[in-house]
């Protein structure tokens, strides 16, 4: 497990580049975390690093946001299911071909749909601690 502190919100993009140079050839992120750990701020943060120039909203209500590195051109699809209520939901918005398509996906809220995530999911979680500061803990699955 690989651990990384984000010590106050002025240290979330440091926190971001380590992830980034964690990523390596995994594509799929399943981020755990509870309301209001930080999860949209984190992913905003890693798409920045990642050169992501455009507005970057939470997809609650879109489940899906594509954005697009302006650096490398990859593409980067940031997914919110907490609004699923179904796994058919999911399977039917196309989430396999999303996660089939090589590029970076970042989940929110993934036990929604733990069945449909692929075995080389890295799971990501967002702890609050006591002081405010939050320690993000990731792992292959």
């Amino acid at each position: 497990m690989y651990k990384i502190p984000i010590k106050n919100p002025g240290t979330i993009h440091e926190a971001a580049e380590t992830f980034v140079r964690r990523i390596g050839n995994n594509t799929i992120f399943a981020f755990n975390g509870k309301m209001g750990a930080g999860k949209t701020t984190f992913i905003k943060a890693i798409c920045e690093k990642l050169g992501v120039t455009e507005t970057i909203n939470s997809p609650t209500f879109a489940i899906v946001n594509e954005y697009r590195s302006n650096t490398t051109a990859e593409l980067i699809y940031h997914f919110d299911f907490y609004r699923i209520n179904t796994i058919e939901e999911a399977y039917h918005l196309g989430v396999l071909d999303y996660f089939d398509s090589g590029a970076l996906c970042f989940i929110e809220w993934p036990d929604k749909v733990k069945s449909l995530l692929p075995d080389d999911t890295v799971f990501v979680d967002i702890v609050e601690q006591e002081d405010g500061s939050r320690i993000v803990e990731f792992r292959n699955a």
